[in-house]
């Protein structure tokens, strides 16, 4: 493989010596079930084939030297394994620096440093979990070289926790779980409260995951996300007075309508209708799933679309618009929405294997003539979770 050989070299420019092990961890997107993981609902995230490289070799000191292809201009960050604290100054890793500092908190022996190359072909900031990725890929690096007894659902919990606590974002787990437990064609489905997951095959015949980005600057994304969180709690504050329940994610479709006239702001109503209606929609997919009616599973997607858009308002015009496009192309489209938190990021599409190009064309013209710039698009297979390659 080209791209490996093309690492290996980068890796022996830079530290001088060659790598001695190397790693993949993916990235992921979410088919369907979107804001529902901290409504007590279910998410349906698959791992991506684009993702994060690391080679690696050993070091007999302390020392942590790490390189990225990404941020060539940053240059070699170094940081000693007995001083593990947050400095903006490293950037990018203090994502690898806040999992080591984890993994030493709970108790595992990382004694040595060590030298790792990365490379990720994620686009950054796209709301496909370069991060998470490069979290997974720490760990298993970390289990490998220092041969520790750790599973992947206890990496994926540390990889959260350093996101959370090291680097203080407040992040569910999805993406660190889809990525650590992600298998080749199946997305999973999973409920963000209590870690019960099941795996759902999806064949893929004749189709693509297509994902455009909207190449918008995310700025909203951390405030507006905050203002849903507490307009849905406060949701299920006045519903938990008609019915005993602990997140919106419990209540079915007869629930929400016989109960929605208790929510008097209309805002408010909107919101819960989202949570309740999107979970149930999730669940309803993987079942269509199983059934092998991915017509069924398309519709979903764009019942998805319609409501993260009317009813809890966080598309935009840049999505919108990349989806509608793929909308108007309902003989290549199987389904389209958009994926991630919302407000830029992306979108994800079912489409023809033999109609990607015209799909991408007409999009890219459609995209450019409303918002003035280009989107990018990126075919991707449903991949394997993070791994040892060699």
């Amino acid at each position: 493989m080209e791209l490996i050989e093309n690492l290996k070299n980068d890796f022996t420019e830079i530290f001088n010596e060659n790598p001695t092990n190397i790693y993949f961890s993916p990235g992921r997107v979410n088919l369907i079930g979107e804001h529902t993981d901290y409504n007590g609902g279910n998410v349906f995230p698959c791992a991506l084939s684009i993702g994060t490289y690391g080679l690696t070799t050993k070091r007999d000191d302390k020392k942590v030297r790490l390189y990225s292809n990404n941020f060539k201009d940053i240059g070699v960050i170094e940081f000693d394994l007995d001083q593990l604290k947050f400095e903006k100054e490293h950037d990018w890793a203090n994502y690898p620096k806040g999992v080591i500092k984890t993994f030493k908190d709970h108790g595992f022996d990382i004694s040595n440093g060590f030298n790792v190359l990365i490379y990720g072909n994620i686009p950054n900031g796209s709301g496909l979990s370069s991060s998470a990725s490069l979290e997974l890929l720490t760990s298993i690096i970390l289990k490998d070289t220092f041969n520790l007894e750790v599973d992947m659902i206890s990496m994926v919990k540390m990889s959260q926790e350093a996101e959370n606590k090291f680097i203080g974002v407040n992040c569910g787990i999805m993406d660190q779980f889809a990525i650590g437990m992600g298998t080749k064609d199946c997305a999973i489905l999973l409920d963000c409260n209590t870690l019960e997951y099941r795996y759902s095959k999806i064949n893929m015949d004749g189709y693509k995951l297509v994902i455009g980005n909207t190449n918008k600057k995310r700025g909203l994304v951390d405030s507006k996300y905050n203002e849903r969180r507490a307009e849905c709690e406060e949701a299920l504050r006045i519903l938990k007075e008609y019915k005993t329940i602990s997140s919106l994610g419990e209540l079915t479709e007869e629930d929400f309508e016989s109960l929605k006239d208790k929510i008097g702001n209309p805002i408010i109503r909107k919101r819960a209708k989202h949570a309740i209606l999107e979970n149930i929609r999730t669940l309803k997919a993987v079942k269509t799933l199983e059934n092998n009616d991915i017509k069924t599973f398309g519709e979903l997607m764009n019942q998805s679309h319609i409501s993260l858009r009317d009813d809890y308002e966080v598309t935009g015009i840049e999505l919108d618009t990349l989806v509608e496009a793929a909308w108007d192309q309902k003989d290549k489209v199987i389904g389209s929405r958009m994926t991630g938190a919302g407000f830029g990021g992306c979108t994800i599409s079912i489409v023809k294997e033999d109609a990607i190009d015209e799909f991408i064309n007409y999009s890219t013209e459609k995209y450019e003539k409303i918002i003035g710039y280009k989107p990018s698009f990126y075919v991707v297979d449903i991949s394997d979770g993070t791994r040892k390659l060699f």
